[in-house]
């Protein structure tokens, strides 16, 4: 339950704050502020919760150290579970806030910082270089958090390492697709948002799973060495 817990906050620090900052202070803080902002926000969660659950506040992380042997089955259920139910909470009261605007938010409109791809969405990129970028995103991502936390690795700056590399993933990422990789972080948005962003979530799931898997993998057998 403690692990439950800490995944759910984690994940919804992670939504409310980054995707926050994008719906919210977008426009005056531009892609590096965003960029920093999901950077920062992840570097907050992991220094808060990583003693408690790992902070892996994303399914494709879960999966990943699954995959590589460092998780269970039944802890890999819970951390998903969490995970999603902390996105959507999150993304939920950034809706409501987000309405409270006085010269009014039209979310269908204007969005949640959801995912996405295609004409009108950010520089206007297809599928297939959406789903190209986040498999490869996500690989990158959870291969440096599985040799970040490794037993050789150095546990107090783990979360920084792997903060840098998330904005450094959004940089490129957020013309793209928003940059997801992270199922959790996606779902949130494209619930509230529906319409074109639900249609298209499917991309942000099936690309960050399986670009995680192959980070597992890659470790499991022995390809990088992280412990």
């Amino acid at each position: 339950m403690r692990q439950f817990i800490a995944e759910l906050i984690g994940t919804f620090i992670l939504v409310f704050f980054a995707c926050g900052t994008a719906v919210i202070a977008g426009a005056q803080v531009g892609v590096l502020g965003i960029a920093l902002a999901f950077g920062l926000a992840l570097i907050a969660a992991a220094y808060g919760i990583g003693s408690i659950s790992g902070a892996h506040i994303n399914p494709a992380v879960s999966l990943g150290a699954f995959v590589a042997g460092r998780l269970t089955a039944q802890r890999l259920l819970v951390y998903v579970v969490a995970q999603c139910l902390g996105a959507i909470i999150a993304a939920w009261l950034l809706a409501i806030i987000a309405k409270g605007a006085l010269a009014g938010y039209d979310i269908a409109a204007s969005g949640l910082a959801h995912n996405g791809w295609g004409a009108g969405y950010g520089s206007g990129y297809g599928e297939q270089a959406a789903f190209l970028f986040e498999v490869i995103a996500t690989f990158i991502f959870v291969l440096v958090i599985l040799g970040a936390t490794g037993r050789q690795a150095h546990p107090a700056i783990a979360g920084l390492a792997i903060g840098l590399t998330l904005v450094v993933i959004h940089l490129v990422g957020i013309r793209i697709t928003g940059t997801s990789v992270n199922p959790a972080r996606s779902l949130g948005p494209a619930l509230m948002v529906g319409g074109k962003a639900l249609a298209q979530l499917w991309l942000f799931i099936v690309a960050p799973l399986l670009g995680g898997a192959l980070a597992g993998l890659t470790v499991r057998v022995g390809a990088v060495q992280t412990d």
